[in-house]
């Protein structure tokens, strides 16, 4: 039992001993161990004047034990880190210098391309496209950079060609290419077009949006230091009040220039810009092939009485149409009873003439209405989309027409809306009834035998499902006029191209017009303004308001008969 005691009591000490040591272990560590302060600031970031606080924070004792070995390492480690600072800083700049090299070469390439356009090179072409005129279709690699270049080579060449540095020897004034001059809201031009307008605003969009950016890139360049520039002078930034005029022209197988003037910096000084947007070679677009061979044209003639023109018309229809093409509808569209027989009677003779079935006579028991009887003819076709081809029953057309009409129209994607010539008086013309030709030598395109009507939209082709789609005539307007520039209108907001040209196939032939006085004011006005261009030219209408002075003129200029009683 007493050794029981023995090893309960040696057990206890021995614990007693361990937890002793364990004690004075810890104690010595927590006393003897070096501080940590230094490993602390050696982490932290460095901040200017930190040093001493640091330090003291420490503990006094610790920071004058830490010494010069604990400042010397903060020095170090704030070098190393202003080091890092100028080495990113450096880094930065050299990027920045980077960007701006390259910018500059940009803008010399840029610099280059301009300057080579302006000095023109003349050409070893002799302008002709380096593909053989007709631009060919682009690619990749080597071929397509020399392409570029010969595409370059060819618009530089274009600016020696053109009239820009120096003129061009011409034959007669007849060959002179005018200028026209503009300014931020006018064009004063010689082309006056169908406003008749000596001046006026631009009215299309690519007219108005050509000027603006030509007026843009020389406010650009005008902006824009050059190189070599005095520093000292002042810069003027231009805008566009600054913009005191320009002309420009368009050579049509070169390019187009603009030379625009600006104010300059003394009261009596300018700064003037010359362009040159220069035409590239042909591109070839489409190769086709077009069979007309089976589209028949329904030729739609509103009608009432006159039926003494019809029988002229008739007489042209039954050459042109049965005769040389054949393969045309006539649809007649009649308003009212009067002369109706006559009308009926003349298609009958020509149907057995010349076995000719294709025409259709339709009657309306109201007041005459072109739009209205067409919009009547074009719906009551029921064969088809046939083409339709609006006409009046004094117009002259050639087989040769017929054929333009087939050719610019196309269902669902172009109208045909010709400029026909429209003829003077021909009294006027010859002089007398006596000196007058038959129809067919009077249609000769001259300036003294007529005009480009260009003012009509009433002859026009187009397909059926196009008329139908696009709402047909305004059946409202009554009487002369109005009905053919509504309905030209609707092509021109639609998506349709519409083909306006000039037709040397189609006439208008003189008859007296007569304006009712129960037109409204604006059809009234539109009625005469065609009464007086149809009956002759400007020159030939000055020539009878001044005909009793042409021949009071005359008659002095006659040799005067000797008396022979003074000489005796």
């Amino acid at each position: 039992m007493l050794r029981r005691g023995l090893l309960a009591w040696v057990s206890r000490v021995g614990v007693l001993l361990v937890l002793v040591c364990c004690s004075l272990s810890l104690l010595y560590v927590m006393t003897c161990s070096p501080h940590s302060e230094d490993n602390l600031v050696s982490h932290a970031l460095p901040r200017p004047g930190m040093g001493v606080g640091v330090g003291g924070a420490a503990g006094g004792t610790g920071a004058a034990q830490s010494g010069p070995t604990g400042r010397n390492g903060y020095q170090a480690m704030l070098a190393e880190r202003e080091e890092q600072h100028k080495l990113h800083i450096t880094s930065l700049k050299k990027q920045i210098a980077q960007l701006k090299e390259a910018l500059q070469e940009r803008s010399e390439q840029l610099k280059g391309v301009q300057d080579s356009m302006e000095r023109g090179t003349g050409g070893g072409r002799g302008g002709q496209s380096p593909g053989g005129g007709i631009l060919g279709e682009g690619g990749q690699g080597p071929g397509a950079d020399r392409s570029h270049a010969d595409l370059q080579e060819f618009l530089h060449s274009q600016l020696g060609r053109a009239e820009v540095h120096q003129g061009t020897r011409l034959p007669s004034e007849y060959a002179m290419v005018p200028f026209e001059s503009f300014t931020l809201q006018r064009v004063y031009q010689l082309e006056m077009g169908l406003t008749r307008h000596p001046e006026e605003k631009p009215v299309r969009k690519d007219r108005r949006d050509e000027l603006s950016e030509a007026l843009e890139t020389a406010l650009q360049s005008l902006n824009t230091p050059r190189n070599g520039a005095d520093k000292g002078h002042t810069t003027k930034v231009y805008s566009a009040s600054d913009f005191i005029e320009g002309i420009t022209r368009t050579e049509k197988d070169k390019g187009t220039v603009y030379e625009l003037t600006f104010k300059g910096d003394q009261s009596r000084e300018f700064r003037k810009l010359v362009l040159f947007r220069p035409f590239g070679p042909l591109m070839k677009v489409k190769n086709e092939r077009v069979d007309t061979a089976n589209v028949r044209i329904n030729i739609i003639v509103p009608l009432s009485q006159r039926a003494d023109k019809f029988r002229h018309f008739m007489h042209n229809f039954r050459e042109v149409c049965v005769r040389q093409d054949g393969r045309v509808h006539l649809t007649v569209v009649y308003f009212g009873k009067d002369q109706m027989n006559e009308v009926r009677s003349t298609l009958e003779n020509t149907s057995r003439e010349i076995n000719f079935k294709n025409f259709t006579l339709l009657q309306l028991n109201e007041e005459f209405s072109r739009g209205r009887g067409l919009d009547v003819g074009a719906r009551a076709w029921k064969g088809g989309n046939v083409l339709l081809f609006f006409c009046d029953v004094d117009i002259y057309f050639t087989a040769d027409f017929l054929n333009t009409c087939r050719l610019n129209t196309q269902p669902g994607k172009k109208v045909f809306y010709p400029v026909l010539f429209s003829q003077y008086n021909p009294t006027l013309i010859y002089g007398n009834h006596d000196h007058i030709p038959p129809v067919e030598q009077q249609l000769v395109i001259k300036k003294d035998t007529g005009f480009w009507r260009d003012f009509g939209f009433g002859m026009t082709c187009q397909y059926r499902s196009d008329f139908i789609n696009i709402g047909g005539f305004d059946v409202d307007i009554k009487g002369w006029g109005g009905e053919d520039v509504h309905l030209y209108r609707k092509y021109l907001h639609s998506n349709l191209l519409v083909v306006r040209s000039p037709s040397r196939g189609l006439f208008h032939l003189w008859h007296e017009k007569r304006c009712a006085d129960e037109l409204p004011p604006e059809q009234y006005r539109m009625c005469m303004q065609s009464k007086a261009m149809n009956e002759a030219s400007h020159g030939q209408l000055g020539m009878l308001f001044f005909r009793h002075e042409i021949e009071a003129h005359l008659h002095k200029q006659k040799p005067q008969r000797p008396n022979p009683a003074k000489k005796t």
